[in-house]
């Protein structure tokens, strides 16, 4: 039987799991909100469905694993909201289903380490939203769940690089603040390696082996591509927009063992360096 992956919001993340579910003979049914993005992903051989708007239900039956990386609004879940019932009804026939949360579930943390069992604390609303998402999610009697607690994305287009080419790169300094964070080819094959193995009821950190302050990233990056360092900006002084600063309200290290000794994951890109010289490198045909 062919396996079928129904992605609900196919966005950066999940294109990246489709590129390497492919290879392997699985079909991908994605949602977006535009027809004109279904377009594009049927061209790279998504079957394509335009939501909210179309009909998932018959998806939902012919799945045989689920993907959602829908963000919660004030309303909550709006997967959920619309399609609770039918998830339900299908979980029976689910091998496998994934929720893609984020580690601003863990909170301010001073910039000490958490891991998955760290009460979750989130000090933003954005955290909170995800916080309960996760529960509702977990609360679906039979669905074989898998939350997936994302750091800071990275990858192609969306890089320091990409950031520093476009003159919009910022290197804004708060004493102590600390991130973790993750290139989107490893939170591919995380949640592919989850897939193999599956373990409902499983929260797993999704992120690299060095924390580390964003100040620190923005300057290797410049060096990468032999531009000068933008020059340091006090957090007191950046004039940030709401959402950027909340973004620096939280500061933690994250640990990811877990994906390591329960999924037998190797990172592609342990740390940021090895990321960023890995972008550069493809771009070089490397």
């Amino acid at each position: 039987m062919q396996k079928t992956l129904l992605s609900i919001g196919h966005g950066y993340t999940a294109q990246a799991l489709a590129r390497r579910l492919h290879g392997a003979g699985w079909r991908i049914i994605g949602t977006t909100r535009s027809a004109d993005k279904a377009r594009d992903l049927a061209e790279d051989g998504i079957d394509a469905r335009v939501w909210p708007g179309d009909d998932l239900g018959p998806a939902l039956a012919e799945a045989t694993h689920l993907l959602s990386s829908v963000s919660p609004d004030a309303d909550g879940d709006p997967v959920l909201s619309a399609l609770g019932a039918a998830i339900a009804e299908a979980a029976p026939g689910l091998e496998w289903a994934g929720y893609l949360s984020t580690t601003g579930v863990y909170g301010d943390r001073g910039g000490g380490w958490v891991d998955e069992t760290t009460p979750v604390a989130p000090a933003t609303e954005r955290g909170y939203r995800r916080a309960e998402a996760e529960a509702a999610w977990r609360a679906i009697p039979g669905l074989p769940i898998h939350v997936f607690r994302l750091a800071g994305i990275y990858g192609p287009g969306r890089s320091a690089l990409d950031r520093l080419r476009a003159g919009t790169a910022r290197r804004i300094v708060k004493p102590g603040q600390v991130f973790s964070r993750i290139h989107v080819d490893d939170i591919a094959q995380v949640l592919a390696a989850s897939m193999q193995r599956p373990a409902p009821g499983a929260v797993y950190n999704v992120c690299d082996d060095l924390p580390a302050p964003p100040q620190d990233v923005i300057e290797h990056a410049a060096e990468l591509l032999g531009l000068p360092v933008p020059p340091a900006i006090p957090f007191e002084e950046a004039e940030l927009s709401p959402m950027a600063a909340s973004f620096y309200s939280d500061s933690k290290r994250v640990r990811n063992d877990r994906i390591k000794e329960d999924l037998g994951v190797s990172l592609l890109h342990p740390d940021y360096r090895s990321g960023l010289r890995a972008l550069l490198d493809a771009e070089h045909g490397d």
